[in-house]
């Protein structure tokens, strides 16, 4: 039998302590570095934001101007003007300046705050948007409380009765309407229900009734109830079926058989300790969804006519009313931008993963 000697012990013993230093001195140097390269992070996220804007800028400006039409035609349809009076009209929106011209002016003023003034409307753009805004935030707001709540719910049901009739249903129905056009089933929707005096098909409240109170607020939420429904349907759908994926994913992981074999119960194990980890992926959605929601809000106002930023720049499309449309597109397009560099730092903070990456 070998007989092992004291030193080489005491050697290994040394050599597997300063291994397992080493390794803790490693860790605690990546915690640094990963502390420090958090200002890099989002240095780097900030800059990817602010080209993106600058480009939304540039394409803000000279994307419409290659839509066909003339603003002045549009300003003076159905009266009868002189060359002057066309001239002078140019001349005071400035159509008649070089493009290069146009493009300092509307940057310079960008720069200020200001957007300029409507073609059609005859007032300053950010008015306007001010105005419009409201409804638009009205709308997509309830929308995504709708497609978050119902979304995540049924996911997380689906998933946790696999292969039950419930899970195939909400699977089923979640693939319909996420293959549906949103302005086709907002007309689908005014196919059902007009005429029928449930809910209203256009407008955000009673043409002549002046209710105040609670009667205002039910007339909103009445008028409310059909574009909500036709913009919540595909994200809802989205919703659904990442909420369902990300929790089957979970379902097979190792810290739920511990939970279970623990005695929780099923219910609590899906709470406490499925569903948290499971929203990871949905909640990085929330904030990309928003682009999703402002796309369709464009048609689902136009659909319900409901006065709000997307009907408004559908209005602008027709003159066209570039100071208008560049405003419009310059805003929501800001807002998305905005969103996405929120989620990837919301991210960072939920996903212990992403700051060990």
């Amino acid at each position: 039998m070998e007989r092992r000697d004291p030193g080489d012990a005491a050697r290994t013993s040394v050599d597997s302590g300063a291994t397992l230093a080493a390794r803790q001195a490693g860790e605690e140097a990546a915690d640094v570095r990963h502390g420090g390269s958090t200002g890099k992070y989002l240095l780097v996220k900030a800059g990817g934001s602010a080209v993106s804007l600058v480009m939304v800028v540039l394409l803000g400006f000279f994307a419409f101007r290659i839509l066909p039409g003339d603003p002045t035609a549009l300003m003076t349809r159905g009266r009868v003007v002189t060359q002057d009076q066309i001239e002078f009209l140019e001349e005071k929106f400035g159509v008649d300046r070089p493009i290069w011209s146009q493009f300092w002016n509307y940057l310079t003023g960008l720069l200020r705050g200001d957007l300029g003034e409507s073609f059609v409307f005859q007032r300053p753009v950010t008015e306007l948007i001010g105005l419009y805004a409201g409804p638009t935030l009205l709308l997509m707001s309830v929308s995504m409380v709708l497609t978050v709540v119902l979304g995540i719910w049924v996911g997380q049901r689906a998933a946790w009765n696999r292969g039950g009739w419930f899970d195939r249903s909400a699977t089923w129905l979640s693939l319909f309407f996420y293959s549906m056009p949103t302005f086709w089933f907002g007309l689908l929707l005014l196919l059902v229900f007009s005429g029928t005096g449930i809910f209203p098909s256009s407008g955000m409240t009673t043409v002549g009734a002046e209710y105040t109170g609670w009667a205002h607020v039910l007339d909103v939420a009445r008028h409310l109830v059909l574009p909500a429904l036709a913009l919540s349907i595909a994200s809802y759908a989205q919703y659904v079926l990442i909420m369902r994926s990300s929790l089957l994913e979970e379902l097979g992981q190792d810290y739920l058989t511990t939970a279970r074999a623990k005695g929780l119960p099923d219910d609590a194990v899906r709470r406490r300790h499925a569903l948290p980890n499971a929203l990871l992926p949905t909640v990085t959605m929330i904030f990309l969804q928003l682009a999703g929601l402002i796309g369709g809000a464009v048609t689902v106002e136009t659909v319900f006519s409901w006065p709000g930023l997307g009907f408004l720049t559908y209005k602008a499309i027709q003159g066209p009313d570039f100071p208008v449309l560049q405003g419009t597109f310059v805003v929501f397009s800001a807002i998305v931008i905005v969103m996405n560099f929120f989620a990837d730092i919301l991210y960072r903070v939920i996903d212990p993963r992403v700051r060990a990456a």
